[in-house]
């Protein structure tokens, strides 16, 4: 799975969903490649009536199919002002960590390693469809592009398509694809739900 450096993001729709569900394609052979859930408690679902989603805390589990093992952990926990969040390996160990930044047009944060070194930035564009991948000396290593997903889908849910690529111009360390993979999931978990 990590190996790739595309992906197909696909937000699953439901009625009164209270948990967010993403399906994870190859969208040069349309095979599904991972499945992507949150995992809460009851009390949260239950929070999420009456509290902003972006608030409280979530954890998303990433697995290479629906009863797999987790490959990939993204933590979040209680926010106000600034979210962090933790991404673990699918062993527990911390391999890096978002911070998002107070003042950003579109959205953006700040991508950490597990030794807390930066390897990327993300920068929302205006609109806050489109995100850059960018390295700390601001060379562009990938990109999250919104997909346009018909005018019933637009229009009555919350549901999102993205797709996920990571240049194949530069040179990205092998160990930071999950983590980018990772930055380009919290992108609907950190911005865009309510």
């Amino acid at each position: 799975m990590f190996n790739l450096k595309t992906f197909l993001v696909k937000e699953r729709i439901g009625v009164l969903k209270l948990v967010d569900a993403f399906d994870i394609y190859d969208p040069a052979t349309g095979a599904q490649v991972g499945v992507a859930k949150e995992n809460i408690s009851i009390w949260l679902k239950l929070l999420r009536f009456v509290v902003n989603k972006r608030l409280l805390p979530t954890l998303v589990e990433v697995r290479e199919h629906d009863e797999g093992r987790v490959v990939l952990a993204i933590r979040r926990g209680f926010t106000l002002v600034r979210s962090y969040v933790t991404v673990t390996d699918g062993l527990g160990k911390e391999i890096g960590r978002f911070k998002s930044k107070l003042f950003s047009i579109g959205g953006g944060f700040h991508v950490l390693d597990g030794m807390e070194q930066p390897v990327a930035e993300i920068k929302g564009d205006w609109k806050g469809w489109n995100f850059r991948f960018l390295t700390p000396d601001g060379t562009e290593i990938g990109r999250v592009t919104k997909k346009w997903a018909g005018l019933g889908k637009e229009l009555f849910t919350s549901a999102d398509n993205y797709v996920i690529s990571l240049s194949d111009s530069h040179v990205i360390r092998t160990d930071a694809m999950p983590l980018l993979l990772a930055a380009g999931l919290a992108i609907d978990t950190i911005y865009k739900e309510k």
